[in-house]
């Protein structure tokens, strides 16, 4: 059996993740122009933000401080979100995959949690229920990414379809235009 220490780590490391998951939501509903994706990212974050105080209060039941704070890499990630919004002009497919990403990165850290084999029943019971939070997180957010990469998929082959079709009339066009008036039209 793990110490308490040792789970109040893993559930303080756990905790300062969703924290970053929480503030990315934050910033990322804040910067995105697709209303309805705004608002799913403000409904993640208050739900990433009732994960953390359930982690936070099995921290404080072990006996441990829970942790109150991001990471230095979710700063990190943060700040590499500010520069890539700032060139990318606040993009919605950008800030759609930056936020799958961190999902991915979340769903990871998590994982890695629950195949623990040392952790009492308390801490795995609350690293559970915040798994539940992330790993339907992490699925929307794929499934949205995705449904927005096929969506534009479809989207540049109809505007191939159009331009090749006007490509097609304007050659038309101009062999009519050029065209004797003494020549077949065959």
């Amino acid at each position: 059996m793990t110490t308490r220490n040792s789970e109040t780590t893993t559930l303080n490391t756990l905790i300062a993740t969703l924290l970053d998951s929480v503030d990315g939501y934050t910033k990322s509903a804040q910067d995105i122009r697709d209303k309805n994706l705004g608002e799913r990212f403000n409904a993640r974050a208050r739900e990433r933000q009732a994960a953390v105080a359930d982690l936070q209060a099995c921290v404080a039941r072990l006996g441990g401080n829970p942790e109150d704070d991001g990471t230095i890499s979710g700063s990190a990630h943060r700040a590499f979100l500010n520069l890539k919004q700032a060139v990318a002009g606040n993009d919605d497919t950008a800030i759609l995959n930056e936020v799958e990403r961190g999902e991915d990165y979340l769903k990871e850290k998590f994982e890695a949690a629950l195949q623990m084999d040392d952790l009492g029943p308390e801490a795995r019971q609350a690293i559970q229920g915040a798994w539940d939070s992330v790993k339907s997180g992490h699925d929307e957010m794929s499934a949205l990414k995705h449904r927005r990469e096929g969506a534009e998929d479809y989207a540049e082959r109809q505007t191939d379809a159009i331009e090749a079709r006007e490509q097609e009339y304007a050659s038309e066009s101009d062999r009519e235009r050029f065209r004797r008036d003494d020549e077949p039209l065959v």
